[in-house]
């Protein structure tokens, strides 16, 4: 459902220097993802750090982008689903033929209106100051997110593996665009935003990502489903949150029902039926969306957005400080009273037995990481965020899980959908071959088999 772009000139890929160790690893990384979007480059590496920093400020130069760029405001104006972003108003064109021609790169702009010309790994030296452009950050380490209005993503800590991630971000943001909403102040708390073509009322998809509720995996994880289903019809609702690891367990579970019930407040909501709302989520996210959906089933306010707990309980990955939970504003608190109730549940891979995921030790202890102990210790925080514990969750639900996977996933899967059969809950089963990353990867058989599954009949008329 995602064609390959016409153009098939990538990013400008800038790699410091003392980055890497070697260079050709990273090279080949690039090329395949690139090659696997029919994009064409290759990363350049500066002799130091001046000369990245003097060429990504030339990049932005040809499109417009000053050295001090102001963060986007979030976006208020409808964004059709298969809108190209091109160079902003008053481009050096150039300036732009010239940093095109000398790296082989496009140099194209964000959604958002923030010029987004290169991937930039930074060296030993760090970032700098200003970037002097829309950058997308990539880090091979654990570190502190980047705050930086020019940062429009940063993908950290996921080894050389986020070469290929940052890639498709840009293509995505590229030729995919979405609108980034706020649901809060803290800069995790957005989500974004494609919808389809023409006056809907259209189906809502909102999309929470996994990753064992770790920081270094963010809503990019999500963007490829997000473009595919709004290319089915869907407006999709690709949501970031607080993850536990620097911000607590309770920020997390806040985010994510504020986030749910923020799509109702947006500007665009006319153009949604709210009645047709599916919410799906990967692995961990699977959890936060079930959890989400049994909340908003059972009681209109459950999901109004708490003050957050305490900071850190567990130790943060190496490199990310404790950082205090940011309150969630009051203005997020009452719109969340205004309840979505998902018509649809799904989940994909998803970690649905808490205290079982804790007894075999998930991913090195990620369970008790995320919900701050382990389950003999919180047995109530545990009861109530653990889906299979929650049954009847009062909402339909889509149980997915590939035959390649985790085999305590798939086992999870298995026993949340025959424990939820014996219950009122309606439950459909998909299983197939594949992995993990199957369940959200658009070229899969099983995905066609999960987007035939998630078609929800129009609302009666009232």
């Amino acid at each position: 459902m995602n064609p390959t772009p016409e153009c098939g000139r990538g990013p400008l890929i800038v790699i410091a220097p003392g980055a890497l160790t070697h260079e050709q690893t990273a090279r080949e990384i690039t090329e395949r993802a690139l090659r696997a979007r029919g994009l064409a480059g290759e990363p350049v590496f500066p002799a130091s750090a001046d000369e990245m920093h003097r060429l990504i400020r030339s990049a932005g130069a040809a499109t417009g982008s000053g050295a001090h760029t102001e963060a986007a405001p979030a976006a208020t104006a409808e964004t059709g689903a298969n809108t190209t972003a091109g160079a902003k108003p008053g481009t050096d064109a150039g300036t732009r033929a010239e940093v095109e021609a000398a790296t082989g790169a496009a140099v194209e702009q964000d959604a958002n209106a923030v010029a987004m010309v290169a991937i930039v790994v930074p060296g030993p030296e760090g970032a700098p100051p200003h970037w002097g452009a829309g950058v997308i950050r990539v880090d091979f380490g654990p570190c502190p997110p980047d705050p930086s209005p020019e940062v429009v993503a940063h993908i950290r800590g996921r080894g050389l593996d986020g070469l290929r991630f940052a890639v498709e971000s840009w293509y995505h943001r590229r030729f995919h665009p979405a609108a980034t909403h706020a649901y809060g102040d803290h800069p995790e708390q957005r989500a974004e935003l494609r919808m389809p073509e023409g006056d809907g009322p259209f189906p809502v998809a909102v999309l929470v990502h996994g990753g064992y509720w770790r920081s270094r995996w963010a809503a990019d994880l999500m963007d490829a489903a997000a473009t595919d289903l709004t290319a089915r019809g869907h407006a999709t609702w690709n949501i970031e949150y607080r993850r536990p690891d620097e911000h607590g367990w309770a920020a997390t579970t806040a985010d994510v029902a504020t986030a749910l019930s923020a799509v109702a407040t947006i500007p665009e909501v006319r153009r949604l039926d709210l009645e047709r709302v599916v919410v799906l989520g990967h692995s961990a996210g699977a959890q936060l969306a079930l959890r989400a959906a049994a909340d908003a089933a059972t009681d209109p306010r459950a999901g109004a957005a708490p003050a957050p707990g305490p900071a850190l309980t567990a130790a943060p990955h190496p490199g990310s400080p404790a950082v205090a939970p940011t309150p969630t504003p009051a203005p997020a608190r009452a719109r969340a009273a205004a309840r979505v109730r998902p018509a649809l549940a799904v989940a994909l891979a998803g970690v649905l037995d808490l205290p079982l995921g804790d007894r075999r030790w998930l991913s090195e202890g990620a369970v008790s990481s995320a919900l701050g102990g382990r389950h003999d210790a919180l047995p109530d925080v545990y009861a109530a965020a653990s889906p299979t514990h929650r049954l009847p969750l009062g909402v339909p639900q889509l149980v997915v899980c590939c035959t390649g996977d985790d085999p305590d996933l798939l086992e999870m899967s298995r026993a949340h959908a025959a424990r939820a059969s014996a219950t009122a809950d309606h439950v459909t089963v998909i299983e197939g071959p594949g992995d993990h990353f199957d369940v959200i990867d658009p070229a899969t058989p099983v995905w066609r088999r999960i987007c035939a599954s998630i078609t929800l009949p129009p609302a009666p008329a009232r």
